[in-house]
């Protein structure tokens, strides 16, 4: 974890150059407190903030190749570099530095653009190639590292949070309505978009080459695909596909345990992030430091689970009892840390967590985020299996009743009232044969805010059909692919790498200089469980088959049997005590602050306000809309506000 920022394009005076360089990278300081680094050539600047985690003595960027006509600044991890390194000195390459960060410039050296194909990681990287006098900008495949850019003043600019660009480019704090849009219905804008005007987010798997004339070429080096439905399986037997995915897991925490700093891990007390500390104490020599968070609140919390899986594998673990107090103190901390609206308060207690693993001396943790996404783990899937059996019957008052076996751990749940599950969930029946099928109820959930724009708002974004248009962002041959594969592909491409990885993963533990690491998304973890057929992932309605199999032997039988409990902590009811809201809450969401941002209809977000405060909203649809509406605001008030 580290921070990256930079340009190319028009030259300016060096000293220029790097004051521009200081304003940008000093923004992302949290980021890497360990130190700066800089160059600055003709055309080209480059800025890093160091978390120190690999080499510490001699690993500080910018690197540079040989020659010294091509250097790298990154964010992330390289996890194979200790085998790169070898096969490049084998090539006859030089190297100054035991870092990871050297393979790069080395790759390139060798490889060019393809040089992200030999990457095991988790990355963003600006390459400037000297020679060529060309920028090259990549994103690791899932989307782990975010990266930002824009074109402006005659020049490319970069850098791993928005906040460093608008730091020297204050014209860009401008809000991009259609991202609002997006991040209102889908819970994140899409790739390329941002919550503001011009600034555009490298989307994973993709890199960027600025040649010197300015010339743009966006590759797609990597992507989730899956094999044309009824592809046969390509394992023997489930005991081989078993066995093989126990032996691809080990070894991506093996490798993501790489660094020259202690490494803990999350421990929620799901399959998921035990099953990463299990692989750890199993097998491997590393201490095992475990982190988890608790509730007061029954409905979301797991410490029950937590203190069986610490008393079963005897971890030394800290507990963080996460209050509604301290998630309403903390929620404007994490937007501005996030850059984008969030419709769950859930990024909070990560943020405080991660608080708490830096406070006890830890840089880096293991988190088990992306099992979910790659092994079919959640409830959506098996609600879209379950509305597809309906779906070919739709007058069946039988298939419907499935639902019933999905959300137990929701207080209240859609399915608890047959009659209104049945209404809820027959939504976009008429879509099965659609992509985007799976997140119809999701997103015709949370696109509810967009009930609270204003009339000006509403004319500057125009008519646009939230399913068409995420459909134009999709493969063209995804119609040949399992349906629980197109489920699995929406999912990763917008909840995932939108949302769960970025507000909820990089900006929450980023905020306290904190790297998480996932072995779930090691790039093979994730071919290999793409090429998996639908029953190895859900049985019937048990879902993660394969997984818990490959975890039997390592976990006890109630973890490993327990149904998939995502996590969620207490949304609007956070904002208020005793019936009255939080300060900043009643100034945000005044008459007067509404009318002035111009984003919402005031009298409409009155009643919203009005409605939570009397604790009367119980559903997604209020819940999401209110904490979008404030964190909307709160983005306003820290970044887009002018005097």
């Amino acid at each position: 974890m580290c921070g990256i920022a930079g340009f190319s394009g028009a030259r300016s005076r060096t000293e220029d150059a790097r004051s521009e360089l200081e304003t940008m990278i000093h923004t992302l300081h949290h980021r890497g407190p360990d130190g700066y680094g800089y160059h600055v050539g003709p055309g080209i600047g480059l800025a890093h903030a160091r978390l120190s985690i690999i080499d510490l003595v001699t690993g500080e960027q910018p690197i540079h190749n040989e020659r010294g006509d091509v250097w790298t600044v990154f964010n992330g991890e390289i996890f194979n570099y200790v085998e790169l390194r070898a096969g490049l000195v084998a090539r006859g390459h030089r190297f100054y530095t035991q870092s990871d960060t050297e393979v790069i410039v080395h790759l390139y050296d060798r490889y060019g653009d393809r040089f992200v194909d030999h990457l095991n990681g988790q990355f963003s990287i600006a390459l400037w190639d000297g020679r060529r006098r060309r920028l090259v900008l990549a994103r690791d495949r899932a989307g782990i590292r975010p990266l930002f850019h824009t074109r402006a003043r005659g020049r490319t600019w970069f850098a791993s949070e928005i906040k460093a660009l608008l730091a020297v480019l204050p014209e860009c704090a401008t809000l991009h309505a259609n991202g609002l849009v997006e991040a209102l219905t889908y819970w994140a804008p899409v790739d390329p978009e941002t919550l503001f005007e011009g600034i555009h987010s490298l989307p994973p798997g993709h890199l960027l080459a600025i040649e010197e004339d300015g010339r743009e070429t966006l590759t797609r080096y990597w992507d989730w695909t899956f094999p044309v439905a009824g592809t046969p399986s390509p394992f023997a037997s489930v005991e081989q596909a078993t066995e093989e995915l126990k032996a691809l897991l080990i070894d991506a925490v093996r490798l993501q345990l790489r660094a020259d700093v202690p490494v803990g891990a999350y421990l929620s007390g799901g399959l998921d992030s035990s099953g990463i500390v299990a692989m750890i104490r199993g097998f491997t020599q590393t201490p095992v430091r475990t982190f988890s968070v608790a509730f007061a609140d029954a409905e979301f919390d797991e410490s029950e689970h937590q203190q069986a899986m610490v008393r079963h594998l005897g971890t030394d673990h800290t507990t963080l009892h996460c209050t509604r107090e301290q998630i309403g103190a903390a929620f404007p901390r994490l937007i501005r840390h996030a850059e984008t609206p969030v419709l769950r308060t859930a990024p909070v207690p990560m943020m405080l967590l991660s608080q708490r693993v830096r406070e006890e001396g830890y840089k880096v943790v293991l988190t088990g985020e992306g099992a979910d996404e790659v092994f079919g783990g959640y409830d959506i899937f098996k609600e879209a299996k379950v509305r597809r059996f309906w779906a070919r019957q739709p007058e069946s008052t039988l298939r419907p009743k499935l639902l019933g076996r999905l959300y137990g751990y929701l207080e209240n749940s859609p399915v608890r009232n047959p009659a209104f599950a049945q209404s809820f969930f027959g939504q976009g029946l008429e879509h099965i044969n659609r992509p985007i099928f799976a997140h119809v109820p999701r997103w015709t959930t949370s696109q509810r805010a967009l009930n609270f724009l204003s009339s000006d708002m509403r004319a500057s974004i125009g008519p646009r059909n939230a399913l068409d248009w995420y459909e134009q962002h999709l493969p063209a041959g995804i119609m040949s692919w399992s349906p629980l594969a197109r489920d699995q592909y929406v999912e990763a491409k917008s909840l995932l790498a939108g949302y769960l990885l970025a507000a909820q993963g990089d900006r929450v533990a980023a905020a306290n200089s904190v790297e998480g690491r996932v072995p779930y998304l090691d790039h093979r973890v994730i071919e290999f469980g793409n090429r998996l057929p639908p029953n190895l992932k859900i049985r019937g309605l048990t879902e993660k088959y394969l997984l818990r199999r490959a975890l039997a032997d390592l976990l006890p039988a109630d973890i490993v049997t327990r149904t998939k409990q995502p996590y969620r902590s207490p949304d609007s009811q956070s904002f208020f005590v005793d019936g009255q809201a939080l300060d900043y809450v009643t100034d945000l969401l005044s008459s007067e602050r509404i009318r002035k941002a111009g984003y919402f209809d005031a009298a409409s977000v009155g009643r919203l306000l009005d409605k939570c405060r009397a604790g009367k909203a119980t559903g997604f649809a209020d819940n999401q809309a209110f904490v979008g509406i404030l964190s909307t605001m709160l983005l306003d008030e820290a970044f887009l506000r002018r005097s």
